[in-house]
């Protein structure tokens, strides 16, 4: 028997409907995957094919988050518009979350570090490596994206972290970059980085207060961990 269409439900059973009677807050997550993608295909509706998108990443929009394009257009009745909308949905959501953590502007311990910069890497495939440039009162002046790398390492110029300290009048910096492999711990590399780090910035009367790894939501101090 072919499925119903959204259009044959009952109003209360329709997405865009439901939203205008009951508040957003009463959709699931497949409800607001359809109302973004408006149509599903010959065998699904679009409430069914986002059912079905979803339990295809253990129902989690942060793994859904992280597929690309290509891999979205895999699913029958999703085109490359329908793949943009989704990620772009999820990008906005994770931008939101970061407007509203970047509120704070001082640094008090590992756990503010953590806040600050788990949204700029959460879903990345690839390693960033950040500074942040903070005043005398640990208030941020800047952070800076220093380097892009692959799944296992990337590649920081101590000089570029240094110069843009200076130029930023900065009294102390911190450290951070995420392991997407998800392993938590800090490899040799990271552990060398850091201390030429702060061996350099000491010329320059400067301080590296932490350095802080983030990987699947979860954190890594040097400061916490005695290592620094």
């Amino acid at each position: 028997m072919k499925n119903l269409s959204i259009k044959d439900w009952a109003e209360d059973d329709r997405p865009r409907e439901k939203l205008l009677s009951k508040g957003i807050q009463a959709l699931s997550d497949a409800e607001l995957i359809a109302i973004l993608i408006g149509s599903g295909n010959r065998e699904m509706s679009a409430v069914e094919l986002s059912k079905h998108i979803l339990s295809n990443f253990a129902n989690d929009l942060n793994l859904v988050a992280k597929k690309t394009v290509k891999e979205l257009t895999a699913f029958k009745g999703i085109g490359e518009a329908k793949a943009i909308s989704i990620l772009a949905a999820l990008e906005l959501g994770k931008r939101r979350d970061s407007s509203v953590v970047n509120e704070q502007k001082k640094i008090n311990c590992s756990k503010d570090i953590f806040d600050l910069m788990n949204e700029k890497f959460r879903d990345l495939p690839y390693e960033e490596f950040w500074v942040i440039y903070l005043n005398r009162s640990n208030k941020i002046i800047e952070k800076i994206k220093m380097s892009q790398g692959g799944i296992s390492g990337t590649v920081v110029d101590i000089r570029l972290v240094l110069k843009n300290a200076v130029e930023n009048l900065a009294s102390s910096i911190i450290l951070s970059h995420n392991h997407p492999s998800g392993q938590i711990k800090a490899s040799q590399q990271d552990i060398d980085l850091t201390q030429k780090l702060k061996k350099a910035s000491l010329y320059f009367d400067i301080s590296v207060l932490d350095h802080v790894i983030v990987a699947d939501n979860q954190y890594f101090s040097f400061v916490d961990e005695g290592w620094l």
